[in-house]
């Protein structure tokens, strides 16, 4: 029995010490692909390598490519396991704080980086990193006293008739561009602007405040869900994320046409951050909102926050590009939180960033009840702004960390719910610019080409007309040239991967 007992712990020992040869080889492809920038086909080995043994260092190393392909969550849930395994294993804490701020979540990632440099006092990086989340949580907490204190928003204070107003501001002789005229816009000032943008030149401060607070006003006259009701002689495009690629933008404009009466566009969120030309992009689409109010119409994506902007470039592009400091910033966001959160196009095709709900029955009421002048963390609007559709029944935790995951049979109860017969969301990179999912009940589009200048993929929308009866027509277009600026230039995350 002893001679037993021993040869079994031998071959297992033999087994085991196999295993752990073989997890280090598929590990190693993992890395190769890592490497490579194949984020989606690391994962692959790094979960073969976790299956065949389960090391926090593998772990961690799929942590890192979930956070090269945006999924927080799924880098946050190895980071855990990690922990969990061994509570002394370094990187893992590095991982979740990472996540944490891909998220905006300041707060716990400094918990994290503090951990970190009480593990590892030398360590200079974790010191720069923990210095500078103490730097954002202490400007939150400033930001939220001030606000405390602050009983009205600044595009009331600088509106026409305000305490403040913005037409009070002097716009300097050297000034070459537009001025912006609420009593006067016209094609003419919406194509001079977008002429002087493409030249990096900005807005004066007159012309920033006034569309601002005058594209406020309007927004935030609309419903959290308005209905757009497009006459038999028109058409309508739906674009998804541009993400500050101004140039793109620009193009997206020469293969569809210019914002007309007659040639709707209706852009699903997502239009800052990330690309280097995010103040472009937003003015002109306002300026287009402005000039068509329902014949262009703005949905808000997650991007349109406080808590991304400080993370992922908006913020810094203000403070850099334009006068004004923080309270232009901050009369962004009160832009943002005006923006409606979804849109049904002529009773038949419900628009949003993101997607669907954690539970069934869910009407466009319901929408239109929520309060959408804040920033989410938990509920419907939540997941308006970041979920996601999956290939199979049901609902799922999304690796985003925010939302849920909604299979076909989640998108078919909506629709039916609601009487409606398509869903078009965005929020997602895809290879072509668009997917159909859900039978075709679900479509992704994402109008941002090349996305972040590394990607590849290319930018698409969708044309629909009721002589057609809103059956969906694709173009797919290529990135194109743009000025010096690149992808993230302006963003903190660099400063944590």
């Amino acid at each position: 029995v002893v001679y037993s007992d021993f040869l079994l712990q031998f071959l297992y020992f033999i087994g085991h010490h196999n295993m752990g040869d073989e997890a280090e080889k598929i590990k190693d492809e993992g890395n190769v692909f890592f490497k490579e920038k194949k984020y989606t086909q690391a994962i692959e080995m790094y979960s073969r390598a976790i299956e065949l043994d389960p090391k926090p260092a593998y772990l961690c190393n799929r942590a890192f490519a979930h956070l090269k392909n945006d999924c927080a969550g799924a880098a946050m849930a190895d980071a855990n396991q990690s922990i969990e395994l061994d509570s002394s294993f370094v990187k893992a804490y590095y991982r979740r704080a990472t996540a944490y701020v891909m998220l905006g979540k300041w707060k716990e990632a400094l918990k994290d980086y503090r951990k970190v440099t009480q593990m590892r006092p030398s360590d200079a990086d974790a010191a720069k990193k923990f210095r500078e989340c103490d730097k954002q949580v202490k400007s939150q907490a400033f930001y939220l006293a001030i606000k405390t204190e602050e009983k009205e928003l600044i595009s009331h204070r600088c509106r026409r008739g305000g305490d403040s107003p913005w037409t009070t501001i002097s716009v300097p002789s050297s000034y070459t561009g537009p001025v912006f005229d609420p009593e006067n816009i016209t094609e003419k000032f919406v194509e001079d602007l977008r002429d002087h943008m493409a030249k990096e030149k900005m807005p004066c401060k007159q012309t920033c405040f006034g569309m601002l607070c005058e594209g406020r006003d309007l927004l935030a006259s609309f419903p959290n869900c308005p209905a757009v009701n497009v006459p038999d002689n028109a058409s309508i495009n739906v674009c998804g994320d541009v993400h500050g690629q101004y140039y793109d933008l620009l193009h997206l404009f020469e293969k569809g046409g210019k914002p007309s009466p007659t040639n709707w566009y209706l852009f699903n969120g997502d239009f800052v951050d990330r690309g280097s030309y995010s103040v472009e992009c937003f003015f002109l689409l306002l300026a287009y909102k402005l000039l068509y109010p329902y014949h262009i119409y703005l949905s808000r994506g997650n991007h349109e926050g406080r808590s991304l902007n400080t993370v992922y470039g908006f913020e810094g592009e203000v403070q850099e590009k334009l006068s004004g400091g923080n309270e232009l910033f901050d009369l962004f966001q009160e832009v943002f939180q005006s923006l409606p959160l979804a849109h049904v196009i002529n009773s038949q095709v419900f628009t949003v960033h993101g997607g669907l709900f954690e539970q069934d029955g869910v009407t466009i009421k319901m929408i239109n009840d929520i309060n959408r002048f804040t920033e989410p963390d938990s509920g419907l609007m939540c997941h308006m702004l970041w979920s996601d559709p999956m290939p199979t029944p049901g609902r799922a935790p999304n690796k985003r960390g925010v939302g849920v995951t909604f299979g076909p049979d989640v998108t078919q109860e909506f629709l039916d719910t609601n009487n409606l017969k398509l869903v078009i969301r965005s929020h997602e990179v895809k290879d072509e610019g668009y997917v159909v999912d859900h039978d075709g009940k679900c479509i992704t589009i994402f109008s941002a080409p090349n996305y972040c200048d590394t990607v590849g993929n290319k930018g698409a929308f969708i044309t629909m007309r009721p002589s057609t009866g809103f059956k969906p027509s694709f173009t797919v277009f290529n990135s194109q040239p743009h000025p010096g600026k690149k992808a993230m230039q302006y963003s903190r995350m660099y400063q944590f991967q």
